[in-house]
């Protein structure tokens, strides 16, 4: 199994480029299945969750293709294929439900099993049953699958008013792509905001859906008999970009995080500067200069859905402050188990405490290089970052985790002078 060696204590500075959202190409894959047309996408991150969503929709028959040298991808989903996700595929990446919502929109039906467990909290469906069911789909939940169909006579879903009982993007992003193929208007109430949820419904409007209201919790959609092809570009990924302006903020340095869009980072971005990293806004993306480790301030943060603060970041800030001067409170609302990286942190010398959703961090003026383990993808990023600052070889095992949502991490950190390695 890969691990990463890292040797700490090198500043970071140049140039580095953040590829396309993993949250917005992985809709956006699905999506396809929604017309016969050609969907062209480009700017898609080469990642495992990407390779994986690509091996389930050609599980189905859609005929996926690659391209040229900035991540294109090309999709045909015909009108014979298998609205079918087995749960050989689905169990590997939660986002597979997102097939669910355009499979019965079109096909009107679909069998998709029921995703996994997931080690940072539990996920459920529920909303987007609930969410197809008052569409008119009747879904019942048989051996582990959940399988839909319209009710005899209907060939479309019906418009309908939803509000969701909490706020979920996969959730929002399943319920808007049905609606687009919906008969009448469908309005999502409780929408998720998140920029991804937002590049998803400028692709089906460029498909032409009838969308209105994307980026805020009210969203409108007129349904339409047909969806055509389109090329899209897919959004920058803003977690990734988080992620390169914390490792600059915490071991200094001075570079530029190219794509990375302000509006998107403005919670993160108040935070690191709160800190004492300066971050400006450039034409070609943000520019984040830091001393690193003890001239940072500690900061306390609360996580909570876009706009706040992102549970996507926590991680990585979390290894920020375990050098930054002073003590912080870090609180996690979105998922109840999202603190297993702290084991990890404490065994390179962090000094932190956690009762419940709240971490009490301590800075420390240095962390000693050891061997740690990865547990999810964000806590695999703070183990990184936090063997950059760290004196000593750090060695970051299970970094499996990592490559489903950072596109070549590594390389990008050694064009910013990083000392790092992948070990085969």
């Amino acid at each position: 199994m890969d691990h990463l060696l890292i040797r700490g204590g090198r500043p970071l500075k140049g140039e580095v480029p953040i590829s396309g959202a993993k949250n917005a190409a992985l809709p956006e894959m699905c999506a396809a299945l929604l017309t016969s047309e050609p969907v062209q996408l480009t700017n898609v991150p080469r990642l495992h969750d990407v390779r994986t969503m690509r091996r389930l929709l050609e599980h189905m028959g859609v005929a996926v293709e690659t391209h040229g040298a900035r991540g294109g991808m090309d999709f045909v989903a015909p009108d014979g294929l298998n609205p079918e996700a087995p749960y050989e595929l689905v169990k590997t990446m939660r986002a597979s439900v997102l097939v669910l919502g355009p499979l019965v929109a079109r096909f009107g039906r679909a069998k998709v099993s029921l995703p996994g467990g997931c080690a940072i909290g539990s996920r459920p469906v529920d909303q987007h049953i609930k969410g197809l069911q008052a569409m008119g789909a009747e879904i019942a939940v048989e051996h582990g699958y959940m399988v839909a169909q319209l009710p005899p006579g209907r060939t479309r879903l019906q418009g309908a008013r939803i509000t969701t009982d909490v706020i979920t993007v996969t959730g929002t992003e399943n319920l808007l792509m049905a609606a687009c193929l919906a008969e009448g208007e469908t309005v999502l109430e409780n929408a998720a905001q998140e920029p991804e949820v937002v590049d998803l419904a400028e692709l089906l409007i460029r498909m032409g859906a009838r969308i209105e209201g994307h980026g805020s919790s009210h969203i409108r959609v007129q349904g339409v008999d047909r969806l055509r092809g389109c090329a899209h570009e897919v959004v920058a990924d803003r977690i990734e970009a988080g992620t390169f302006l914390c490792a600059v903020a915490a071991v200094g340095g001075d570079a530029l995080v190219r794509h990375a869009r302000a509006e998107h980072l403005d919670a993160v971005i108040d935070k690191l500067r709160e800190a004492g990293a300066t971050v400006e806004c450039t034409p070609g993306g943000l520019r984040v200069s830091s001393l690193g480790g003890k001239a940072l301030k500690a900061q306390g943060f609360r996580t909570s859905e876009y706009p706040g603060f992102p549970t996507d970041m926590q991680a990585q800030f979390m290894a920020l402050n375990c050098v930054a001067a002073g003590s912080s409170l870090v609180t996690e609302t979105i998922f109840e188990n999202r603190f297993m990286h702290v084991n990890e942190l404490l065994r390179l010398g962090a000094q932190v405490q956690v009762d419940g959703r709240n971490a009490m961090i301590e800075g420390v003026p240095r962390l000693s290089g050891a061997r740690v383990m990865a547990t999810d993808l964000r806590a695999s990023a703070s183990l990184v970052i936090a063997g950059l600052v760290a004196e000593g070889e750090t060695v970051v095992d299970r970094i499996y985790h990592l490559d489903r949502g950072y596109d070549q991490m590594e390389e990008k950190l050694r064009g910013l002078g990083a000392d790092i390695e992948r070990v085969r």
